[in-house]
């Protein structure tokens, strides 16, 4: 039984890190009605400033502030020049348009950087904790807080405020949105520059453990995006829950199943996630939207 429990908590571990990016994708999505594919590319410059400032002397704490800061004008300035061009017309090419902007931004950072992995230091000390038997790191138990307090943050912002009830407003239907005087323009930049952010934060907690590079989030941002799908595009509550069940399932897929093994338990989660989207397909907190004809 303390074998399966450090499976499943390590399992939360690694879905904290999915969990992180899924909260950018989710609020680029309540905020604009898109999917960002560019979301992990845009943490990762934002990280590579934080490196260069820290290299430069600068306290962690400053750089991440400073990484923060440029990830949100970041954010806003592509929602500007690039973003908006296709505002109106179909979301398809939007969403075309942030992979495109995954490329560039993934070649930039490795034109000033190159593809070589750097190391990055973290907000936590090395070393685990025992919790009743369980093991967990400092930098996982660090990660998995900050995680539920952005998550909290998110679900007060878009509830309780009227920036995040504006926002919504916004992504539901912006026509209307704008005949009833809200700011239209400036709530989707806010949107994606708040994500772009939270992008970074992201960026900054996973980095001591991934190593930074160009790449670092490519491959956390598929699972990122299937948390975030199978929680509920517009549910920052189900993006967490979603991220830390497909880090269980992962893990429990290659602790106790000797035929999936370390190599094919990537694919376990996922088709698990299959079965559930087509029991519920607007995800398990999403809402089902309904559309009169």
């Amino acid at each position: 039984m303390q074998y399966f429990i450090q499976v499943v908590v390590d399992g939360v571990a690694t879905g904290a890190i999915y969990g992180a990016l899924a909260l950018a994708i989710v609020l680029v999505n309540r905020a604009t009605g898109l999917i960002n594919f560019a979301q992990g590319a845009m943490a990762v410059m934002a990280t590579f400033v934080a490196f260069a400032l820290t290299r430069a002397g600068v306290p962690l704490i400053a750089a991440a502030l400073a990484a923060f800061a440029f990830a949100f004008v970041l954010g806003a300035l592509l929602e500007r020049v690039v973003v908006r061009r296709f505002e109106g017309g179909d979301p398809d090419i939007a969403v075309v348009a942030t992979i495109g902007l995954l490329v560039l931004l993934t070649g930039i950072s490795a034109a000033f950087f190159g593809y070589e992995p750097h190391p990055f230091p973290s907000f936590f000390p090395l070393g685990t904790v025992n919790l009743f038997g369980v093991f967990l790191s400092f930098r996982s138990l660090g990660t998995i807080v900050i995680l539920v307090v952005a998550m909290v943050a998110l679900q007060v912002l878009f509830r309780s405020t009227k920036l995040g009830l504006a926002m919504r407003a916004v992504a539901d239907n912006p026509r209307s949105s704008a005949l009833s005087g809200l700011p239209v323009s400036r709530l989707l930049m806010i949107g994606w520059g708040l994500a772009a952010g939270l992008g970074a934060l992201a960026g900054i907690l996973v980095a001591p453990q991934l190593f930074i590079s160009p790449g670092m989030l490519d491959f956390a941002l598929v699972y990122a995006l299937a948390a975030a799908i199978l929680g509920g595009l517009d549910s920052p509550v189900g993006a967490v829950v979603a991220a830390a069940f497909i880090g269980v399932v992962e893990n429990l897929a290659g602790a106790y199943i000797d035929v999936i093994g370390d190599d094919l338990k990537i694919a376990v989660p996922f088709a698990v996630m299959i079965v559930i989207l087509i029991v519920r397909p607007q995800g398990l907190f999403g809402r089902k939207v309904v559309v009169r004809v």
